[in-house]
């Protein structure tokens, strides 16, 4: 009997649809706007989709039944049916029977090498998003790049034009003036809009489509183009936008790539789906899970650090209170015996209270703090603050932190009992000698301001605890880095053991003691069981999204890829000196990991070498904005973890404000442990127990050459 295939792709606009036979040809197509249900009383489901499909969900099921009935077969004749989209949902299920749910990104691949086997570099732009991949010889997989929350470069923004010039989108391309010099602004979506209601009764209606296809294709590129930088050859032109073939012109024209659009371009994705059903199909059954259980009830570290914290954060007894940013040294505060409150970890602790954020981030807003401030000093600005005595802070490496915190310290009439410790962004002895000039006098200001006293003694002491607590915390970095994951990454990441203000105290040093305890156990359940190469090692960059752990749950529990390491568990600095404080403290600081982005790039570049790590996952707060995972950082960090063959994932998002994640990132999250597995295992759905004969079935995709791509183009 012949075997059917089916693929599915449900995006934000369209509804796609491909069955293929078992040697990889066509039968049938679908490409279909989708719309909402018609208003009116809230919907029972009657069970029976194929005469109702009255709800969203119904009507997909319908359709699809419907199509495959106009090829003569139905589903439960198909082989296997992969889907992929952004509109997949957890019920999605209940209405349409498929095997596997794969991303956009490893489709819209499958699809492209389906025809095309020799192709490198594919564009999709769709509805909702724009994705670009590019297959890199070096690292031996496919990379992407996806846009963010912006619609300017989507077929969104295409249907915006061709509403406000009231003209099909279909006919757009036909009626372009590739003369014209108009420009519109290609920032965002609003904008161009904005423009072409400006201009659209003062030029003729060719010259304003030419200006906002250009505007198109250059969000295009500014979104997701980067990827393709230094690449020379053709690109596939993929999606709903590849049927405007003005836009594949002014692609061509600014990257200067041959621009393909292939025959099956707009159903790509469910094409790729399709093709990767029959690979499903050969392995299903087989595909394996290493299952990591990790009992949380046995880490009484966990509980520990979590009472430390609100000991020290919400007691209003003992010593009087310091506000300290994330790197001015607690040793000193310690050995004062001040009670420290470190400003950027309290607003963090807010952010499982998203009731509590809104508020915070309407009280800033009120203030003139617009989202364009980052959100953690939003959340400062928009909360009552317990008040201090004084108030430290560190000019590197965030300027914006730097300043909130000098004008909360006014607003709390602090203005003369703030000290800002100049740090520079690199680290040789001439600026270890500024430094400790600088904690000196941060000790003379608050001697002088609290009239406590440094006790030079206490802060030998303090050194000594931080000797004894960083020497058993890289005993602990030690054993997870040369073992399979010894505890879930989104536990360790909240450790954020680097940031503690527990440095300069016991208590550190008897917390560490007990995780290092804990992670020894947890090696010697493994041994015999599981080898350090079972799994996906991950290396985690920066901060967490600290409203819910569903992100970090995603990446190690649904796509099996735990995180075993995070940066900000990192201790490599030199031991302190007991007996020269001040030069030892500044030493510490500057080569703490975030300070010096050449020095942290370094670290970054020798952990994961020494980790064995087949990926790096960096969470970008701020969409990039954050001086911690600036463009510049992101630019060094790919260049050398290329050099070592890891893949960098950037995920742009917001630690604290949750209403601003872009809607790509669990499909970022998707395609990049898809290209893991297809590295390490072989094919992209995981480790198998058999070993298929994938090899056959990859060769018969050769149906057109690459060599005569050029007949298919659209765009020269």
């Amino acid at each position: 009997m012949n075997q059917l295939f089916l693929g599915i792709d449900i995006g934000s606009t369209t509804l796609k649809a491909v069955l293929i036979s078992e040697k990889g040809k066509v039968r049938h197509s679908l490409y279909q706007r989708t719309r909402p249900v018609n208003d009116g009383e809230r919907l029972t489901c009657s069970g029976k989709c194929h005469v109702c499909g009255a709800c969203n969900l119904g009507s997909l099921k319908k359709t699809i039944e419907l199509f495959l009935a106009e090829a003569g077969t139905s589903m439960d004749k198909m082989t296997c049916t992969v889907v992929t989209g952004s509109q997949i949902v957890e019920d999605t299920r209940r209405f349409i029977k498929y095997d596997f749910h794969v991303s956009e990104v490893s489709a819209h691949v499958a699809g492209s090498l389906q025809y095309y086997p020799g192709c490198r570099a594919v564009l999709d732009v769709g509805g909702q998003d724009s994705k670009a991949m590019l297959y890199s010889g070096d690292m031996s997989l496919w990379t992407s790049k996806m846009s963010g929350i912006c619609a300017a470069g989507t077929g969104a923004f295409l249907d915006s034009v061709a509403l406000k010039l009231n003209i099909p989108v279909e006919i757009m391309s036909d009626k372009v003036n590739y003369d014209s010099d108009l420009e519109f602004s290609s920032v965002c979506a609003v904008l161009s809009a904005t423009s072409i209601n400006k201009f659209k009764n003062r030029y003729p209606i060719g010259d304003i489509i030419a200006g906002a296809c250009r505007a198109q294709a250059r969000t295009i590129m500014s979104g997701v183009g980067e990827i393709f930088l230094n690449y020379k050859g053709d690109i596939l032109f993929q999606g709903g936008v590849a049927s405007n073939r003005a836009v594949a012109y002014y692609l061509k024209e600014i990257t200067g790539n041959n621009i393909v659009i292939p025959e099956f371009h707009r159903v790509m994705g469910a094409l790729g789906a399709a093709s990767l059903a029959r690979e499903h199909a050969l392995i299903k059954g087989n595909v394996s899970k290493v299952n990591l259980e990790f009992d949380r009830s046995q880490l009484k570290s966990v509980s520990l650090r979590a009472s430390l914290t609100r000991k020290e954060f919400f007691s209003k007894k003992g010593a009087p209170l310091v506000w300290r940013n994330l790197f001015f040294p607690t040793e000193i505060l310690n050995a004062m015996g001040f009670r420290i409150l470190t400003l950027e970890t309290y607003a963090a602790l807010h952010a499982r209270n998203q009731k509590k954020i809104r508020k915070a981030f309407d009280n800033a807003a009120y203030k003139g703090f617009s989202a364009e401030t980052c959100s953690f000093l939003r959340v400062l600005q928009g909360i009552d603050l317990p008040k201090p005595v004084f108030a430290v802070s560190t000019t590197e490496p965030c300027q914006q932190g730097e300043r909130i915190f000098h004008d909360l310290s006014r607003t709390y009439g602090l203005e003369d009992k703030f000290y800002s410790l100049h740090t520079p962004a690199n680290f040789d002895d001439r600026t270890i000698d500024h430094v400790a000039g600088g904690l000196e006098e941060s000790v003379y200001l608050l001697e002088k301001s609290t009239g406590m006293k440094m006790d030079m003694g206490r802060l030998s002491e303090a050194c000594v605890y931080s000797n004894e607590a960083a020497e058993i915390t890289r005993k602990c970095n030690m054993l997870r880095m040369l073992n399979p994951p010894l505890i879930r990454g989104s536990e360790g990441v909240y450790f954020s053991t680097m940031f503690s203000q527990l440095w300069g105290r016991k208590e550190l040093v008897d917390l560490q003691k007990l995780f290092l305890g804990e992670l020894e156990k947890q090696s010697e359940e493994y041994k015999g069981v599981l080898d350090i190469e079972d799994t996906h090692r991950i290396l985690w960059l920066h901060l967490p999204p600290f409203y819910n752990s569903r992100l970090l749950d995603f990446i190690e529990l649904t796509c099996n890829a735990p995180i075993v390491f995070e940066e900000v568990n990192f201790v490599g600095w030199e031991p302190l000196d007991p007996a020269d404080q001040y030069r030892s403290l500044a030493r510490k600081l500057l080569t703490v990991g975030f300070l010096d982005p050449k020095f942290r790039v370094k670290n970054i570049g020798e952990g994961s070498r020494f980790g064995k790590f087949n990926g790096c996952i960096l969470y970008s707060h701020g969409f990039g904005r954050c001086s911690m995972a600036d463009s510049c950082f992101v630019k060094h960090l790919r260049e050398e973890l290329t050099s070592s063959k890891i893949p960098l994932l950037v995920l742009d998002g917001d630690c604290i404000d949750s209403t601003i994640d872009p809607c790509s990132t669990f499909t970022k999250v998707s395609a990049y442990v898809e290209a893991l597995n297809e590295k390490k295992y072989g094919n992209i759905f995981g480790a198998c127990d058999g070993k298929p004969a994938l090899g056959k079935l990859k060769k018969s995709r050769n149906i057109i050459p690459f060599d005569s791509l050029s007949a298919a183009s659209g765009a020269g």
